[in-house]
C-alpha cells in the first residue's frame, strides 16, 4: 500500500487525493482559507504551506538511495507547496510548521500581509467566534503588525441582493463565493472586480446577487465579508445553541443546524451529508425560520355559535372534541392526513380513528411543478410525502378535495397542519355545516375557518421523523421550549452558555417566546378512553410501533437514524400510492 510521511510520522493511503484533505481526514492540522472540499481548488490564499519532497531513486541500482545515517535521501522541492493542490504520491514526505521553521514562518507572514488592509473590527463583526481569520491568527499569526501606514478602504454594507450583504474591506479574495455561483449554482452571478489589494467580488453592473443558493456564500465566507441580511447583526454564535435538524420547506429534506436564543429561531445552516445535500442547502428554507417564530397558534382557539374563534383552555378542547365525535358516525368523519406533518403525527392521527371506525383517510399532495432544480429544491414543497403515503393515505391530487368531499359528504373533518385552503385546494364554502378541526403551527386561512384549533408543535419543537422525495428517512431533534418543555429535562435538546447560567434577569432568558402547544400524537393519546390509551411516552416509542406494523420502516429507529445520518428506505417494492 502506499505510503507518506508526515512530520516524520507514516501513513498509508488507498485513493489518490491531495495532501491537505488527507491531513484533515486524519485530523492533523493545517490552516487554510481558500480551500473548501467541494469547490475547485485555486490554492490563491497561499496558507496551507507545506514543504515537501519525494525519495531520491536510483533506477539503476533500482533502489533508494540512502544517506549516511541509513535513510532515504529526500530531494525537497525549490519552494514550499500548496497541500491543497499536493497529489499524494508514494514515498512523500512533507514538513509542516510542526516540524519546520521556514514553514512556520510563511504561515506567519501570510497572514501578516493578509492582515495588511483587513479592518480589525472583531468586536462588531458579524464572524467573529466563527471566524478562520481570527483563530488561525491567533494560532499561526505574529504577535504585531509592522504595518503603519493607511489602510485600503473598500466600500462597506453593499446589498449584493435580497439575502446577502457586503462588507468588501474584510474580503480577503479567496474566491470561494465566485467558485460556488460557477460551479455549484452555475449562476454566475458573482464575479471579482478590479486587481491587487482594491479587489473583491461583485454582480455585473445592474444586476443583483438573487441566486436561490445566495445564502451559501455567506456559509463559506471565511471572514465575515458576506453577509446575511436577515441575520446581520441579530446575535453572537456563542449566545446560541445549535441543534441538528432536516429542512421541512420542500421534499429534499437538506440537512441543517438550528440556531436558537431564547427560544427564537435565530437562523438556519446548512448541516453536511454526503447523501442528500452535499454542504448546501436552498434560500428558502434558511428563511422558514420566520414560520417558527411568527404566526404561531398559541393555545386551542374555538367558535362559538358560528361566530369568532376565542382562545379556550386545553380540557374544554378535549371535550369539546370528545363530544363532536360522538355526535356522529364513523362514516361521516373524514380525516386528512399532511405531507407537512411528521410520520409519527400522521401514524397516530390514522390509527385514533380507524380504532373508532373511519374507513375515509385522504392528503393532498404539495406540488408545484416546475418549481423544482436539478441541484436541492423540488417541486414536491413538502417534507414528508412519501411518509403518508407508506402510511395508507390516499393522494387526492392537487383540486380535487372539492370533488372528494363532495362524495363523502363527512359532518366532520379533521385536518392535520396543511394549509389547504391558503394554497387553494379547498374553498372556504366546502366546509360550511361541516365541523373542521384543525391541528396546525400557524395561524392561516384554514385555521381561521376551523371551528376547533389544536396548536401543535413544529418541526424544531419536536423529536420526529419525515421521508424525503428520495425515499430517506430523516429526523428532527427539539431545538425550542414549548411552554411544557425544559431544556434542562429534556435530553435531546442542546444547551447553551446562556441556558447552563442564564437566569430570569438576563436580557435572553425569559419565557416570553415558549409557545402553548403540544405534539400532535399527544393530543390524541389524551383523548383516547382511559381502557384504550395508548402508553406511548415519546415519539420514539410511537416510532417503534410503526417499525413493527408499517413494512416500509421495518427495522428503522431513532437510533439508526443518528447513527446512518438517515435511512434509505425501498419506496418502489413496499410502498402503494393510493388515489381518490
Amino acid at each position: 500500500m502506499p505510503e507518506i510521511f508526515i512530520d516524520n510520522k507514516r501513513y498509508e493511503y488507498e485513493e489518490p487525493g491531495k495532501v491537505l484533505q488527507f491531513m484533515l481526514d486524519h485530523g492533523l492540522d493545517l490552516p487554510f482559507f481558500c480551500y473548501h472540499p467541494s469547490l475547485s481548488i485555486p490554492a490563491n490564499c497561499r496558507q496551507c504551506v507545506v514543504k515537501a519532497g519525494m525519495p531520491v531513486f536510483d533506477r539503476d541500482k533500482g533502489a533508494y538511495e540512502i544517506d549516511e545515517d541509513g535513510n532515504r535521501k529526500i530531494r525537497y522541492f525549490p519552494k514550499l507547496m500548496t497541500a491543497c493542490s499536493l497529489d499524494l504520491a508514494d514515498g512523500m514526505v512533507i514538513h509542516t510548521h510542526h516540524t519546520d521553521d521556514l514553514v512556520k514562518q510563511a504561515q506567519a507572514d501570510n497572514l501578516e500581509f493578509i492582515l495588511i488592509n483587513h479592518p480589525l473590527d472583531c468586536p462588531i463583526c458579524d464572524q467573529a467566534g466563527e471566524c478562520p481569520l481570527q483563530i488561525l491568527t491567533y494560532k499561526y499569526g505574529p504577535e504585531g503588525s509592522r504595518f503603519e501606514h493607511k489602510k485600503v478602504h473598500k466600500p462597506k454594507a453593499i446589498q449584493l441582493g435580497p439575502r446577502v450583504i457586503l462588507d468588501a474591506e474584510r474580503c480577503i479574495n479567496c474566491t470561494r463565493c465566485t467558485r460556488f455561483t460557477e460551479e455549484i449554482s452555475k449562476t454566475n452571478q458573482l464575479s471579482i472586480i478590479s486587481r491587487g489589494d482594491k479587489n473583491y467580488p461583485m454582480t455585473a453592473e445592474g444586476e443583483e446577487f438573487d441566486d436561490p443558493y445566495s445564502l451559501n456564500t455567506v456559509d463559506i465566507c471565511p471572514v465575515g465579508a458576506l453577509t446575511s441580511a436577515d441575520f446581520r447583526f441579530k446575535a453572537r454564535v456563542w449566545e446560541m445553541n445549535q441543534t441538528p435538524s432536516i429542512d421541512v420547506s420542500n421534499g429534499k429534506g437538506c440537512n441543517t443546524y438550528i440556531w436558537t436564543r431564547d427560544n427564537l429561531v435565530m437562523r438556519i445552516t446548512p448541516r453536511f451529508n454526503e447523501a442528500v445535500n452535499d454542504h448546501w442547502m436552498p434560500d428558502a428554507g434558511r428563511l422558514s425560520y420566520r414560520e417558527y417564530n411568527e404566526n404561531r397558534i398559541s393555545k386551542p382557539h374555538i367558535r362559538l355559535n358560528a361566530g369568532n374563534q376565542v382562545k379556550s383552555s386545553w380540557n374544554n378542547a378535549e371535550l369539546t372534541f370528545r363530544e363532536e365525535l360522538e355526535k356522529r358516525s364513523a362514516d361521516k368523519i373524514q380525516v386528512i392526513g399532511s405531507p407537512h406533518a411528521s410520520v409519527e403525527d400522521n401514524y397516530v392521527l390514522k390509527s385514533s380513528f380507524e380504532k373508532l371506525g373511519v374507513q375515509n383517510f385522504s392528503f393532498v399532495p404539495h406540488v408545484i411543478p416546475g418549481a423544482g432544480d436539478d441541484l436541492l429544491l423540488t417541486d414536491d414543497q413538502a417534507p414528508n410525502t412519501n411518509g403518508v403515503r407508506a402510511l395508507g393515505y390516499a393522494a387526492t391530487e392537487s383540486g380535487k378535495l372539492k370533488k372528494l368531499i363532495d362524495s363523502k359528504k363527512p359532518s366532520m373533518i379533521v385536518i392535520l397542519n396543511d394549509d389547504l385552503m391558503g394554497r387553494t385546494d379547498a374553498p372556504p364554502e366546502l366546509f360550511e355545516d361541516t365541523f373542521v378541526v384543525y391541528l396546525g403551527t400557524n395561524h392561516n386561512e384554514t385555521s381561521k375557518h376551523a371551528d376547533l384549533v389544536i396548536p401543535v408543535t413544529s418541526a424544531a419543537e419536536h423529536a420526529a421523523s419525515y421521508v424525503n422525495v428520495d425515499g430517506r428517512i430523516q429526523r428532527t431533534f427539539p431545538a425550542k421550549e414549548t411552554l411544557y418543555t425544559n431544556r434542562r429535562l429534556n435530553l435531546e435538546m442542546s444547551m447553551g452558555r446562556l441556558d447552563h447560567y442564564g437566569t430570569k434577569f438576563d436580557n435572553w432568558v425569559s419565557d416570553a417566546n415558549r409557545i402553548d402547544c403540544i405534539p400532535a400524537w399527544e393530543f390524541f393519546v389524551r383523548i383516547s378512553p382511559d381502557s384504550d390509551r395508548p402508553d406511548w411516552q415519546s415519539s420514539r416509542d410511537i416510532l417503534d410501533q410503526i417499525s413493527g406494523e408499517v413494512p416500509l420502516f421495518r427495522d428503522v429507529s431513532y437510533e439508526r437514524m443518528d447513527d446512518e445520518n438517515g435511512i434509505q428506505l425501498k419506496l418502489e417494492q413496499d410502498s402503494e400510492v393510493n388515489t381518490v
